[in-house]
């Protein structure tokens, strides 16, 4: 491993380690973001197998922010998400498949969009966590 892995790998434990729950849910959306990004690039290389590796990673992040929904608080919100989670997975099997650059901007499209309500209600969050502690 080199120096900047090392530094990269350090950086994300170190950014796990000391997030909230709010932050966790933003680096799964940046993780999944990242990897349907770079998964993107090794299609246009033509390295088939390092772009399934990445939609699989990015296939599991999607996975995990479908574990936390909460459907008891969440309702219809929770169903939706629930709904689109698997959406996007099918979309990226089919584009892992089809080796479809567009399914995967699909699919990174609607994880910014996602992601940025996501952000918007940081403060809210957060809040509403410190007030339970």
């Amino acid at each position: 491993m080199n120096g900047l892995q090392a530094y990269q790998r350090v950086n994300t434990q170190t950014s796990i380690t000391d997030a909230d729950p709010h932050k966790l849910i933003q680096l799964l959306y940046n993780g999944a973001i990242e990897r349907l990004n770079m998964a993107k690039a090794r299609m246009q290389a033509k390295d088939y197998e390092g772009k399934g590796k990445l939609i699989t990673k990015a296939i599991e992040i999607i996975g995990g922010l479908r574990s936390f929904l909460d459907f008891e608080k969440g309702g219809d919100l929770a169903l939706r998400l629930e709904s689109l989670y698997d959406y996007m997975e099918r979309t990226l099997f089919q584009a892992n498949a089809k080796n479809d650059v567009a399914k995967l901007d699909e699919v990174v499209d609607l994880l910014r969009a996602i992601k940025e309500g996501w952000d918007g209600i940081r403060e809210e969050a957060v809040g509403s966590q410190q007030q339970a502690v």
